[in-house]
């Protein structure tokens, strides 16, 4: 399994629409920079509320959860895996994202972020737009029998999703 590099993520983003939309100011040597979308899932003692964070001015608690996704929508190759990490400044601010940051091959969709705030007394922002992560592509050995694309649960989504259990 080896690590895709910027120039084969810019072929595959603009020729076989990999990310989209493609700003090539997020591209990075060996990953490619995420934003967050307008809406987010905050946690409530009844299920969830939907937030719109394209005003700014929203801030998460300390201990806060919340669901969020990216902005850009995603179409993993069958022969391509993905993984989603909070970038390292936002980890530095208290941003933390859940272990759920693997993305299968087939998979096409907005990717939902399981996002906690671990400071204990500092609140932290949240706005549309604002860099929260970076996928990284690595290629496999060989393409599955059965990608995502045909077995998995959320397939196409868009915006927050909670779980389909």
């Amino acid at each position: 399994m080896a690590t895709i590099p910027d120039f084969r993520i810019r072929e595959l983003a603009r020729n076989n629409g990999l990310i989209e939309p493609y700003n090539p100011e997020q591209l990075n040597p060996a990953s490619y920079d995420v934003t967050l979308g307008n809406k987010i899932l905050i946690e409530t003692l009844h299920g969830w509320r939907e937030v719109d964070i394209s005003i700014p001015g929203f801030m998460m608690a300390p201990g806060a959860f919340v669901l969020g996704y990216t902005e850009e929508v995603v179409r993993i190759p069958n022969w391509l895996e993905c993984t989603f990490q909070l970038k390292s400044s936002r980890g530095r601010e208290g941003y933390e994202h859940a272990l759920a940051g693997y993305i299968d091959p087939g998979f096409t969709g907005q990717v939902t972020l399981e996002l906690t705030n671990l400071n204990r007394y500092n609140w932290l922002p949240l706005s549309a737009g604002m860099r929260i992560g970076q996928l990284r592509f690595m290629k496999m050995d060989e393409p599955p029998h059965r990608p995502y694309s045909l077995t998995g649960r959320y397939m196409n989504d868009s915006g927050p999703v909670p779980s389909k259990g």
